[in-house]
């Protein structure tokens, strides 16, 4: 069992006072967006085993099945599957989807064979593995998920009073409900840009004067004015979850997170296409490929256990979020020792095994190697399905 060193990922939309809360640490003045626990080569943590610090990336590399365990290593290959991080969202994050994992590897093996450089700014595809997500709340969390029904969207549409949005809403009141999705966040995405800028413009000015459900979209336009995505998330369900609520976020599902910190668990890939509320590149025919049209209501999970071990059920093999309140002098709590899996501590204090941990601390426990939880306080467990 090794404790983690982790690296805090400074992107302009990050809180510059919910991660240094959580851990204990003096505010910078700069955005602290996310940390992450893992393998990922963009930040790997590092650990050390007594000669001196190294990458779980480079360590997992060295002997994945030692690591990983052999189930995890056949299915998955030599590679942590899941990524663990901690989110601080200060300000919106992008509107986006993730391609399946069909989708994932068609379109990065065509993007290799284009040879698009793999740092270009209008590469769509990183690697070829697909990207589900899972978030859970540790404080109010707010975001989009999935699409609403059309004509709720049509009638928010047409409560702003705006001109230039009434042929969307008429469209959206005038097809069956995937087609007429379809078509109207096509033509959001590829409207004039001067066009859409005095739309949105105009947007904001009806958003701000309403307030009330408006007052996230006027939020939205604040931040990205001008953005066809701000007229875009209007079409999705706003979603706030409680703390230790939870969403999953499969394939094609458009979303987006605007405030809050939470837990986040994800298959380790780097694939998104966006829609908006973004200065990043946005394919917008490659993404209507990957957009499922299909409204939906959110479907927010709560943990299922019996006051041992607490389950977020998600329909993903490549990872597992569990949760565990320690209460003091309660038995320990012993762990699975089949499968790779990284333990968080969020709240109060806990020891894995010899190891103490403090919100925000993590350690990564190696296929095989058995270990307990004590403590008093609040840790997420992330491992693999296998």
């Amino acid at each position: 069992m090794d404790r983690l060193t982790n690296t805090i990922r400074p992107y302009a939309w990050g809180s510059t006072t919910a991660l240094p809360a959580l851990l204990g640490t003096e505010p910078t003045g700069e955005p602290q967006a996310e940390l992450w626990m893992g393998a990922h080569p963009g930040a790997p943590s590092r650990i050390d085993r007594g000669d001196g610090p190294r990458s779980l990336a480079e360590v997992i590399a060295a002997d994945p099945v030692a690591e990983l365990g052999a189930a995890t290593a056949d299915r998955f290959g030599p590679r942590l599957p899941f990524l663990l991080k901690i989110l601080a969202a200060g300000a919106p994050l992008s509107l986006q989807v993730h391609p399946d994992l069909e989708q994932a590897r068609a379109g990065f093996a065509d993007e290799e064979r284009r040879g698009i450089p793999a740092d270009a700014p209008h590469r769509n595809y990183k690697d070829a593995h697909h990207k589900p997500e899972m978030i859970c709340a540790l404080t109010t969390f707010d975001g989009l998920c999935g699409f609403r029904a059309p004509k709720d969207s049509a009638d928010l549409l047409d409560g702003l009073g705006v001109n230039s949005l009434k042929p969307y809403a008429d469209l959206l009141r005038a097809h069956p409900e995937e087609a007429a999705l379809r078509e109207v966040l096509t033509a959001v995405l590829s409207a004039d840009r001067e066009q859409m800028t005095r739309t949105v413009a105009e947007t904001a000015a009806a958003a701000g004067r309403l307030g009330g459900e408006y007052a996230t979209y006027a939020s939205l336009i604040h931040h990205y004015p001008g953005d066809p995505g701000v007229i875009a998330a209007m079409l999705l369900n706003h979603v706030r979850l409680q703390p230790g609520e939870a969403m999953f976020l499969g394939a094609g599902v458009p979303h987006a997170y605007f405030d809050g910190l939470g837990v986040e668990l994800l298959a380790n890939s780097d694939n998104v296409l966006r829609a908006g509320l973004t200065p990043k590149h946005v394919d917008v025919p490659e993404l209507l490929k990957i957009v499922r049209f299909e409204p939906s209501d959110p479907d927010v999970l709560r943990p299922e256990g019996d006051g041992g071990e607490e389950v977020y059920e998600a329909p993903i093999d490549e990872f597992r979020l569990s949760r565990f309140l320690l209460a003091p002098g309660g038995a320990p709590h012993p762990l699975p020792a089949g499968a790779p899996q990284i333990l968080l501590c969020t709240a109060g204090s806990a020891r894995a095994g010899e190891l103490a941990l403090s919100p925000g601390e993590s350690v990564f426990v190696p296929a095989g190697e058995a270990v307990e939880l004590t403590g008093a306080g609040t840790v997420f467990r992330a491992t693999v399905v296998v």
